[in-house]
């Protein structure tokens, strides 16, 4: 197993850091990349050791603490060399991960997020691994993962950890991540051959293949919807002597896993539609972002890229056409939600902490490096490969007039077979819930957290961007479970991830946890819902970011269509006179900046 000494900032850990150091050419803008990578050779990251990396970059301390410091895979307290943390979105609760964590912590005599004494293991929760359909899942050293989880399981594992036996040892089945596709179509169906798409695409010029992106009204999959063709002209219109292009593979928003699947058996696909789209823009740098949680599928995207460079079909010349130099590096990401937003995705690539920049300027004019800059979906590129194929016609013939093509869900859940389904735009959510097996469904969460929650009133809607957009998360949830509870775990993990750079954000979310906490508690009352309400309205207008405006729409969703779930929590339904929600809020609205922030906020008769 990979090396996990507890480090101190000796000769020996000084070495390896340089090691690293050189590797990354000593530059400052790879920070990230340096932190995962000494961290790896450590175990977790002291003070001492962040100020020789400091040095090393001409940094200050106060800088790379600030990175270490944000994303929740790096350390700067010991950990286990055995560090295990489980997958805590709400289906992997609903299949009993609570109770597995208990056991883990009870047979290794350690807290959960605790350390054990003996520095052998540390156990904690982590968010959504992406490994829905076939959790509980569980990362170990944040490299492994386990998909699975039974009560046999954690007893074995235990025992291997007690007995130090290296990872690689372990079970070879308890790491095998399949890729359960349900109903493909266009997207999901055989991969064409490497290479066709992208001689299809060369075959016109830039601008023209451009255009028939634009031909195909081509739609962002991240869940934001922006145009593509749109996206891609306005990059290849920005000045600049550098264009980028940017595979957002940051696939963090619970309940999806739908390009883990594609990266892993579509890995081709992905990389063409980015050629395709540095042949559209004259880009010549091509970035992935891939999440930390799929570390696992690295040495798998690093070979598809080798074959590639070795087929021609990327680097110098590709495909023997002079000028058309473009390749493809891959970053990988720290543990950090809110990474998922295009501008924070780019801060992280530079180095940074992932805080979103503030707009304008649009990283399509001052991007990565100052680049112009296109960051599209792992999906999206996809789909760019087989409309390079097929025509931009072909693709606007697929769906609706407004949402062309095909769109990917992640089912989970109270479903019989959950995994991946591929529909056309327009499909009805009851279609999804009849294909997967669901029964006696109570709700569905559409696009994750920050989605929206639909009642068995709305199964007759379709999705579609005009009417229930998706970024494909599908999480079923029958009428055996609380709604309270699962708006109360998605508040936890909007509270966990705001990244802190703003205080609407940073403060609303926490004061949503403790109400929901107190709710959970059978101490609150009426008072509290509507406190909740407010704090909505509150967020609403005054983040930074979409993180925040977003954070309460299951509270929000599930308080109008499921309120029943929430009265049954509450101590008392009456108005308590001592009540004051001006007090309340007060802090928050202090904090905003604005006199008339919670001018509204007023308590309802």
């Amino acid at each position: 197993m990979t090396d996990r000494r507890p480090a101190a900032a000796d000769d020996a850990c000084r070495a390896q850091a340089d090691t690293v150091l050189a590797r990354h050419a000593f530059q400052p803008h790879r920070l990230v990349q340096i932190l995962r990578e000494v961290q790896a050779l450590t175990c977790w990251l002291p003070r001492p050791l962040l100020a020789h990396v400091a040095q090393g970059l001409g940094l200050t301390l106060a800088q790379v603490e600030g990175v270490a410091g944000f994303y929740r895979f790096f350390h700067q307290q010991p950990r286990g060399r055995f560090d295990l943390l489980l997958s805590d979105n709400i289906t992997d609760r609903m299949l009993g991960n609570e109770a597995l964590a208990a056991d883990l912590c009870r047979r290794l005599g350690v807290p959960l997020g605790g350390t054990r004494a003996d520095g052998r293991a540390s156990v904690g929760m982590t968010s959504c691994t992406g490994l829905c359909e076939q959790g509980p899942a569980l990362l170990v050293n944040h490299h492994h993962v386990i998909t699975r989880l039974s009560p046999e399981r954690i007893a074995q594992l235990a025992d291997l950890v007690e007995a130090d036996t290296p990872v690689e040892q372990w079970p070879a089945e308890w790491f095998v991540v399949d890729d359960v596709i349900r109903r493909p179509d266009v997207l999901l169906a055989e991969p064409p051959p490497p290479g066709e798409a992208l001689a299809a695409a060369m075959a016109r010029t830039p601008q023209a293949m451009l255009d028939e992106v634009k031909a195909s009204n081509l739609r962002g999959r991240g869940g934001a919807g922006f145009a593509t063709g749109t996206k891609w002209q306005f990059c290849r219109d920005a000045a600049g002597d550098v264009h980028c292009v940017v595979c957002n593979a940051d696939e963090g928003e619970p309940g999806t896993f739908k390009d883990r699947v594609l990266l892993h058996r579509h890995a081709d696909e992905v990389f063409e539609g980015m050629t395709i789209a540095a042949w559209a823009i004259g880009a010549s740098r091509g970035l992935v972002y891939l999440r930390g949680e799929y570390r696992f599928l690295l040495e798998h995207l690093e070979g598809v890229l080798a074959r590639r460079r070795a087929s021609g079909l990327l680097g110098r010349s590709i495909r023997g056409t002079p000028g058309f130099d473009f390749d493809i590096e891959i970053h990988l990401g720290a543990g950090a939600y809110v990474c998922g937003e295009e501008s924070a995705l780019i801060e992280s690539l530079e180095g940074k902490r992932g805080t979103p920049r503030i707009r304008p300027p649009f990283p399509v004019e001052h991007g990565y490096m100052g680049w112009p800059t296109s960051v599209n979906n792992v999906e999206t590129f996809c789909a760019a490969t087989h409309i390079a194929r097929h025509g931009g016609a072909w693709w606007a013939g697929i769906g609706t007039k407004k949402s062309t093509g095909t769109k990917i869900h992640s089912v989970s859940g109270d479903c019989e077979r959950p995994g991946l389904y591929e529909y056309p735009f327009g499909t009805r959510i009851g279609r999804i819930l009849e294909d997967c097996g669901a029964r006696d469904t109570q709700a569905v969460q559409v696009g994750g957290p920050s989605g929206a929650c639909l009642s068995a009133f709305e199964f007759g809607r379709r999705i579609a961007f005009e009417d229930v957009p998706t970024a494909g998360a599908f999480m079923v949830f029958d009428r055996s479970r609380d709604m309270f509870e699962v708006a109360r775990n998605f508040a936890h993990f909007f509270a966990h991830e705001s990244c802190g750079f703003c205080t609407p954000c940073r403060v609303g979310t926490e004061l949503v946890v403790r109400r929901m906490d107190k709710l959970a508690a059978g101490r609150g009352s009426r008072h509290d819902v509507d406190v909740l309400f407010e704090l909505d309205k509150l967020m609403h207008t005054t983040t930074h970011c979409g993180l925040g405006a977003t954070a309460c729409n299951p509270l929000r969703d599930t308080i109008a269509k499921f309120r029943p779930a929430y009265e049954r929590h509450l101590k008392s339904l009456y108005f308590e006179p001592a009540f004051d929600l001006d007090a309340e809020l007060a802090p928050a609205r202090a904090l905003t900046g604005r006199d008339d922030a919670g001018a509204y906020l007023e308590p309802r008769p």
